[in-house]
């Protein structure tokens, strides 16, 4: 595999407007993003941004590159594709991880990680999954459920993605990580679909895939980073540097 790193950011966000520019222990959210996906050393590293202030947040870090993409583009997905297509138009690397730029606590070993499932021919797409530690975890639909049979395995095919405490019963939940390593040719086909009825209803993209019949393999880690999402959330990340 030859992988990038491109990091989706702009400043538009329903519940904490001017995300990656927030002030975390003296450094801009999104360069805190940057720096844990340069330590990964798996391959260059892309910001795909929406704006130009976070551009200039991110100019003079060394082997990173930025790329301005339509404000109006729809996902992350589609701000990651768009980016690629500048940096990289003949496909010298076929493997891309979408690596959110609100998870500032992410380890570089996570972004290893993910690269995983992809070892296995059979799977499309590679995500993160840690184990659910508390009842709050498992009940908050802001953190997204997967079903999945870990067993002894590293990696686990993901069944369903929800924001309620799925699969019911007894046992073990599994706590969704947004980042993603897609086969290039993956991320060609998922943006040319329309959003599917499911993705729609639970609001989550990667239900697109998994009902246009992709394949998402599951790398188990141990803890899942802090994302900021809310005001509170940024405190608590202010908190924890």
């Amino acid at each position: 595999m030859h992988p990038i790193i491109v990091i989706p950011s702009r400043l538009a966000s329903t519940r904490l407007p001017r995300k990656p520019l927030a002030d975390i222990g003296g450094v801009p959210m999104i360069v805190r993003v940057v720096r844990q996906a340069l330590a990964a050393q798996i391959g260059p590293v892309v910001v795909a941004a929406g704006d130009e202030e976070i551009l200039e947040a991110i100019r003079g870090i060394p082997d990173v590159k930025g790329v301005l993409t339509d404000s109006e583009l729809a996902s992350g997905s589609d701000r990651v594709h768009a980016a690629l297509a500048e940096v990289d138009p003949d496909g010298a690397h076929d493997v891309v991880i979408n690596l959110q730029g609100d998870l500032p606590l992410i380890a570089p070993s996570s972004l290893v990680a993910v690269l995983k499932p992809l070892e296995d021919p059979a799977f499309d797409i590679g995500t993160l999954a840690a184990p659910v530690t508390s009842d709050a975890e498992r009940d908050a639909p802001q953190v997204v459920k997967i079903a999945c049979d870990f067993k002894e395995a590293e990696v686990a095919r993901a069944l369903y993605f929800s924001r309620l405490p799925i699969p019911w019963g007894v046992g073990l939940h599994w706590h969704h990580v947004g980042v993603y390593a897609w086969r290039r040719a993956a991320l060609e086909r998922f943006v040319t679909l329309a959003p599917s009825a499911l993705e729609r209803r639970e609001s989550l993209e990667q239900l697109r895939a998994l009902q246009a019949g992709m394949a998402i393999g599951c790398a188990r880690i141990d803890h899942a980073p802090q994302g900021v999402d809310t005001p509170a959330d940024l405190e608590h990340v202010r908190g924890l540097v």
